[in-house]
């Protein structure tokens, strides 16, 4: 079991060290996509990974193209604000895609045009949020999505 988180040009570092700590901790595989907010050896990417950012299985593309070329047949979940339907709707299923663009602007208006039928949100009740901290919400879909394989099975 497990995921294939893709964060698409992250920009904060201790984001990225901490979902890199949540895919080894849910068994699943950190896509990270160029051009980054940062370098890999940052040192706040490892202290928030803590030591385990060794174990952690990653794969990094150059672009956006690259991505989906070589992922062009893989079942995908995009995530924004701008979705109609609700994360806790996917229909979860093992190796599945959690596609999730960076913190500044979220995914591009190309990526959430051409998945509409792929597109979620998570739900903020509040006016004065625009958003959850991206580390957040990939561990709120993540851990939904094993809740719903557990339920499955």
């Amino acid at each position: 079991m497990g995921y294939n988180i893709v964060l698409i040009e992250p920009e904060i570092p201790m984001n990225t060290g901490n979902i890199g700590r949540l895919s080894l901790a849910s068994g699943s595989t950190l896509h990270l996509v160029k051009p980054f907010g940062f370098e890999l050896n940052d040192k706040r990417v490892k202290r928030a990974g803590l030591d385990y950012w060794k174990h952690i299985s990653l794969r990094i593309y150059e672009n956006v193209e690259e991505f989906f070329e070589m992922n062009k047949d893989k079942k995908m979940a995009f995530f924004s604000s701008h979705g109609e339907k609700q994360y806790w709707d996917i229909d979860f299923s093992d190796e599945l895609f959690l596609v999730f663009g960076k913190e500044s602007v979220g995914l591009s208006s190309e990526i959430i045009e051409n998945n509409q039928e792929n597109l979620y949100k998570i739900p903020i009740y509040s006016e004065h949020i625009r958003s959850l901290n991206l580390a957040n919400a990939v561990s709120v879909v993540v851990y939904e999505g094993i809740r719903n394989l557990k339920l499955g099975s």
